[in-house]
């Protein structure tokens, strides 16, 4: 069914999201402060929104029901609040003690009332003269800890912001943003600590992910995704077992002439981490090499790109790393955050496991406990010439760079045990330039374009985690990107780059309900439960990578 704001409901709300800042309160009316108690059991509590995926799980499951399957088709906005920012959205609202927090690019920050709409403080952080970043400024997030928000710049920072008040309390210096550091990730927080990756794959970097104190911002430890031996085991297939068709022998003579190129090698890390906090193990994923298409100038796995990796929470050492493509040269990175779950094994016992979901357009699980692969799922999209090595004068070869399943968090119903993807569809050509490191500017050794005339679509994905077989794909008319919710009321919901977001059956994958919201919706939903009403919150601000319409708005919807 499709909806329509009424002219007095958009009125009023860009009445309340256009008062200037000095027309509003310049704090929030209630007290703010996430316990780590809460911050550990908050996949439980339907009230609140205290991490981008939900919780340290990263499952993206809201235990809400209100909301289901058979009144869906009744939702209509309770408000939309406009930001000032026209750019692309990728933010998850924070939403705590009735106060939702939302980033926008360019790195603002809005705390308003989840309820109406009505704005309390906005934050706009002065990023320095010099960022260099992929795919859009945009920012996912914030994390909460106490009475404190944390979030990445563009210009390779960490800042802490008072909740209540809106003022930053402290800044950290990440990286150096002219060699191309940047963060665009929500980070995420645990005893204490803020976990923070970095982007800059596309740049030459030499990638990490780091704790920071939440107090004072000083650095607790440090990881580095790529390692001073980053050659690994001279891997000739990837996970799933296909020939990567590499030439080992002239990898072998570039290194003993080259030596290990593991300071440029990339490795940036898209997404907020997961959390295992009976282990106190933190586990992400780490995405492509650089430069991204030339394996000439980086002989060897190089790892530990385009893998699944676990590190101490206390300490930031290794402690396990599974990598699904080893010496990538189609920019099939690994990006979309890993969820943890409980799973058959290859027996059929049921374990802790870890999901991602690749650009391959595979479903990979794997056992949390050591990181090696119990299974990966049928493919969600098209492969032909798989890992056809990409050549001066270009090579067709599916998925192309942008997935399958690109940064795009996945969600899991615990009920139906399924979780659920969203894939991009699009044919490219792959074209190898070698070119030596360009000290921090873009490094793609190549270029990746779509095909003129083939046809791109999406799809929404259902895999059942315990065989690999797909229940259910329903196909969208452009590539997916932005992100998954699954609520207890059997529904799964997600937005398009046309405008529509929409609301599907978890067990069937038809269509319940849909609404346009003007511009693209990528980015990841979230729920929250005020005075016992379920509220649906989604950003619709297009999409850079993909050039869908840009916009300004969270769009709030709930039940008449």
């Amino acid at each position: 069914m499709k909806h329509k704001i009424s002219p007095f409901l958009l009125a009023s709300c860009l009445l309340t999201a256009g008062l200037s800042a000095n027309a509003l309160a310049d704090e929030v009316p209630v007290d703010i402060n996430a316990t780590q108690k809460m911050l550990n059991k908050a996949g439980e509590n339907t009230d609140n929104w205290l991490h981008f995926n939900g919780s340290y799980d990263s499952t993206r499951f809201a235990k809400s029901n209100q909301i289901n399957t058979k009144n869906v088709s009744q939702l209509t906005p309770a408000f939309v609040f406009q930001t000032e920012v026209l750019e692309s959205m990728e933010t998850a609202p924070i939403v705590i003690n009735g106060v939702m927090y939302l980033t926008t690019s360019f790195n603002h920050v809005y705390a308003i009332d989840a309820k109406t709409g009505e704005q309390f403080w906005h934050y706009n952080y002065e990023n320095g003269p010099i960022t260099r970043y992929c795919c859009g400024p945009n920012n996912r997030g914030v994390a909460i800890y106490e009475d404190k928000l944390f979030m990445g710049t563009l210009d390779s920072s960490l800042v802490a912001i008072n909740a209540k008040t809106g003022k930053q309390e402290w800044k950290a210096d990440i990286a150096d943003p002219d060699l191309g550091y940047s963060e665009t990730m929500a980070p995420t927080v645990a005893d204490g600590k803020v976990i923070i990756g970095t982007n800059g794959g596309e740049y030459g970097i030499r990638g990490f992910v780091r704790a920071y104190d939440a107090d004072t911002g000083e650095q607790l430890w440090n990881f580095h995704t790529i390692p001073e031996n980053s050659v690994g085991v001279w891997a000739e297939t990837d996970a799933t077992g296909r020939s990567l068709h590499r030439d080992i022998k002239a990898e072998k003579k570039a290194l003993e002439k080259q030596g290990d190129p593991y300071k440029t090698l990339g490795g940036g890390v898209w997404m907020t981490p997961a959390i295992d906090t009976e282990t106190d193990t933190v586990i992400f994923t780490v995405g492509n090499p650089s430069p991204d298409l030339d394996g000439s100038l980086r002989p060897g796995d190089n790892l530990y790109t385009n893998s699944l990796v676990a590190i101490d929470l206390n300490t930031g050492k290794l402690k396990w790393y599974y990598q699904y493509l080893p010496h990538d040269v189609w920019d099939l990175d690994a990006a979309s955050p890993p969820v943890l779950i409980d799973a058959k094994d290859k027996n059929g016992n049921v374990v802790p496991a870890v999901i991602h979901a690749g650009k391959t357009g595979h479903v990979y699980v794997n056992d949390r406990r050591t990181g090696e692969l119990i299974r990966f799922s049928e493919a969600m999209v098209p492969q032909e010439n798989m890992f056809a090595l990409p050549t001066k004068e270009g090579t067709r070869m599916l998925p192309g760079a942008n997935g399958g399943v690109e940064w795009s968090p996945m969600a899991y119903n615990p009920n139906t045990q399924l979780t659920y993807a969203v894939n991009l569809h699009q044919p490219m050509t792959y074209t190898v330039n070698s070119t030596p490191y360009p000290g921090g500017s873009l490094w793609l050794g190549g270029a990746f374009e779509s095909i003129p005339g083939e046809e791109q679509w999406g799809n929404v994905t259902a895999v059942d985690v315990n065989t690999g077989k797909i229940e259910w794909k329903t196909k969208t008319e452009q590539p997916m990107i932005g992100g998954v919710l699954a609520t207890a009321g059997g529904l799964v919901f997600t937005g398009e780059g046309n405008g529509y977001f929409k609301a599907y059956d978890a067990k069937t994958g038809k269509v319940l309900w849909k609404f346009n919201c003007g511009a693209g919706v990528n980015a990841p939903p979230v729920s929250y439960t005020i005075d016992g009403k379920q509220y649906i919150a989604v950003a619709a601000g297009g999409n850079v990578q993909l050039d869908y319409k840009r916009g300004n708005s969270v769009f709030v919807f709930a039940l008449p």
